[in-house]
């Protein structure tokens, strides 16, 4: 009852304010998105009233970017602060449900859809933590004409089985061409079923200058990961079918596999690219509407004195040269604007990133695990330690430097020490080995960012000493926009072939569960094409491609029967992990259609992907992966929007990847125990407002619940229904 009641005097407050703020300012230039448009066609994605008298005097605009991490190239990008779907924002599954997790918030997850899995990086454990750890090149950096602020808050459930998430976001600029600011985002989930809480944090401080000759972007970010690991519940048939039970379960009464088991992640990067630009200053292409015109020679005559203005013009020599004087004077004193023109950048990049990882367990239960290589099973810490120094060098020669450079090129090298850290076993005693490599890769790349109709680019690079000798990566993108019927459509392309080593820790593991030393894994080759079209007036995208792997590798869940003391099958499985490599090859076809449609204040926005794999024992994929969303946008008052609707997630049935809590990896499932999951749909219902500053989301999950396949990952429920609520607010001075 307090929630709804919350509700209500939300709803009635906003109803009020908006009234209030109608009769006051009128009509803001909002779209149907809730982003702001000035007659100029800038974009504020911020909420801000530009007709509102308090705003007169603050400065309005901002422009936020993202980064290179290779080059430092700046890359247009949007805060992420637009209301439409703000509901949908904190959702570990994805905007559109599209990963499966283990149902707590901030839980490790992997999309369903393999076009969008990424590579596994050196550091394994912070990847399946892409939902809250954000790498330097998504990082958000800002531009901003006043100081800005930006709170949100996201809560559901209670002391003993909710989420609470608060993140913070400030930018403020020193002057027109440097800046600071840093984010700050604090989760925690209690997990509404035992022994999977999770808390994560982060913190990050970011600093630029963008001068003419130098420019500079500084990031410092700092994680702390911690959670539990339940290792699933001990019977689907809790979920899938509560009827056999002589008693209602709540999800707090189903019993988990593991207790007293945490994983825990830190990591701390630091990183920082600059450059200097050699070039020149050109003055600056006016409208005709302002652009200075030239006098008459007479008019530059009649300023001379009359005995000077005949001497001079008594001669041709004469006259010719002071009227090139004059017109030289009348162009200086018209102060036309000029703009920098970089033609050569010397570019450098430093990335030093330090991570640990430790599995803690103090209560193991017997026969859970296959092997045991050392230490106390109830007593278990084991640690590993990973830190990488990589320095990039460079040379580019911009784009657009005089109408014949149509496309920059860039030259570079760089050189990366990585160090490892695991326990190791010598003649029974343990102590802590460490593994030292090296890589020198050079490369170039290709591109044109400028102009409206064609963009292009081609990245190269190829390891030529190290660890990873022999690895090389090709990738390449371009996108064609034009008008067709009254519509801007786009045609885009992206291909690469990748031959990549192998993660380290896929390599080489050791902890008192797992323990591998693959030293004859091969090189896993990768080519992909994808292409796409889009139609921005009838909200239509369609994307499709192809994939070939070769060599892929993946871990695996390896159970093995437990006996008894008769050496009879119990029924019950031990568990251990391992990596597998797949010979030959494998294809995955992939196509994607978002089509949007609207009819008057009626939405309906959707998202339907279709994926095959022809190797589903190493490569499991759902044929369909589906999201519908219904919704209703009007207007309160003319200022308050309102989104109100209902969407709905689904995928088909399929051998979904299991997940190892030892290793902190989603894994492929066991032949003799694997169960498939999907063909559940989970609706939610929402309400999601925006007033100015402010935007407040209520919404009531998984409303479809019943007794059902119901699960994110095998032996991992959904969460049951619950109420969330969202506040972000915008503070301006």
């Amino acid at each position: 009852m307090k929630r709804e009641s919350a509700l209500i005097l939300i709803l009635t407050f906003c109803s009020a304010l908006a009234a209030s703020a109608q009769e006051e300012f009128g009509q803001p230039p909002y779209d149907d998105y809730g982003n702001i448009e000035d007659e100029a066609g800038n974009r504020f994605m911020w909420g801000r009233d530009t007709t509102s008298n308090d705003n007169d005097n603050i400065p309005i605009g901002m422009f936020v970017w993202t980064i290179d991490e290779k080059f430092g190239n700046v890359r247009p990008a949007e805060m992420d602060t637009i209301p439409q779907d703000f509901q949908n924002f904190n959702h570990t599954s994805g905007p559109t449900g599209q990963y499966n997790y283990l149902g707590n918030l901030g839980s490790p997850r992997l999309s369903r859809l393999f076009f969008d899995r990424r590579p596994y990086t050196n550091f394994i454990f912070a990847d399946p933590f892409d939902y809250f750890y954000t790498p330097v090149n998504e990082f958000l950096f800002a531009n901003t004409k006043s100081p800005i602020t930006n709170l949100s808050y996201h809560s559901s459930g209670n002391k003993q089985n909710g989420e609470d998430r608060l993140r913070a976001y400030f930018a403020s600029n020193i002057n027109k061409i440097a800046g600071i600011g840093f984010k700050f985002d604090y989760l925690y989930g209690r997990g509404y079923y035992n022994n999977q809480a999770t808390s994560l944090f982060n913190g990050s401080l970011y600093g630029y200058y963008r001068g003419d000759h130098y420019n500079m972007h500084a990031w410092i970010s700092v994680n702390h990961m911690r959670l539990g690991e339940n290792g699933g519940i001990e019977d689907d048939t809790y979920i899938t079918r509560p009827e056999d039970f002589t008693r209602s379960y709540s999800s707090r009464d189903i019993p988990t596999n593991l207790s007293s088991n945490w994983n825990r992640n830190e990591d701390q990067t630091y990183f920082l690219t600059h450059r200097y630009n050699l070039g020149f200053y050109r003055d600056v292409e006016l409208p005709d509407s302002i652009r200075p015109v030239m006098p008459p020679d007479s008019t530059l005559f009649a300023g001379l004195q009359d005995s000077i203005r005949q001497v001079i013009l008594a001669s041709p020599e004469r006259t010719k040269l002071t009227l090139d004087s004059l017109q030289n004077a009348f162009w200086a004193a018209q102060n036309i604007p000029q703009e920098f023109i970089p033609v050569t950048s010397f570019i450098h990049t430093i990335n030093i990133r330090n991570a640990k990882h430790a599995y803690y367990s103090y209560d193991t239960p017997d026969n859970y695990y296959t092997n045991h290589f050392y230490g106390e099973t109830d007593n278990v810490r084991d640690r590993t330690k990973a830190f990488a120094v990589k320095n990039t060098l460079g040379i580019s020669l911009r784009e657009g430097f005089n109408k014949w450079a149509k496309a920059g090129l860039t030259a570079f090298a760089s050189h990366e020490l990585r160090q490892f850290r695991l326990p190791d076993l010598m003649g029974g005693t343990l102590y802590t080995k460490t593994y030292t490599e090296h890589n020198i890769n050079v490369g170039g790349e290709l591109s044109k960012t400028m102009g409206r109709a064609l963009h292009y680019g081609v990245l190269g690079e190829i390891t030529l000493a190290g660890a990873d000798l022999g690895q090389f990566d090709v990738t390449g993108n371009a996108d064609l926009n034009f008008r067709l019927f009254k519509d801007t459509v786009q045609l885009a392309a992206k291909a690469y072939i990748k031959n990549l080593n192998q993660s380290f820790y896929m390599r080489h593991y050791h902890t008192q569960f797992t323990w591998w030393d693959n030293t004859d894994l091969n090189k896993e080759l990768r080519t992909r094409i994808e292409g796409s079209l889009a139609f921005k007036r009838t909200g239509t995208r369609l994307t499709v491609g192809v994939e070939n792997l070769t060599n892929y590798t993946y871990f695996a869940t390896v159970k093995t029967p437990v006996l008894n003391e008769n050496g009879e099958a119990t029924g019950n499985y031990s568990n251990d992990v391992a990596v597998r490599q797949n010979t030959g090859s494998i294809q995955v076809f992939s196509a994607k259609l978002n089509q949007n449609f609207k009819f008057g204040i009626f939405h309906w926005d959707n998202e339907i992907a279709y994926q095959k794999s022809s190797n589903a024992n190493a490569l499991p994929l759902p044929d369909i992966s589906a999201y519908s969303n219904i919704y209703l946008v009007f207007r309160i008052a003319k200022v308050l929007r309102v989104q109100l609707g209902g969407d709905v997630r689904y995928f088909t049935e399929y051998y979904a990847p299991d997940y190892a809590p030892v290793i902190q990896q989603f894994t492929i499932q066991d032949p003799q125990t694997r169960i498939k999951i999907g063909n559940y749909p989970l609706c939610n219902v929402y309400a999601n407002l925006h007033l100015k500053h402010c935007r407040i989301y209520v919404a009531y999950n998984h409303v479809s619940q019943y007794s059902g396949n119901s699960f994110w990952a095998p032996h991992y429920p959904m969460n049951p229904r619950t109420f969330h609520f969202g506040l972000s607010w915008n503070f301006f001075n």
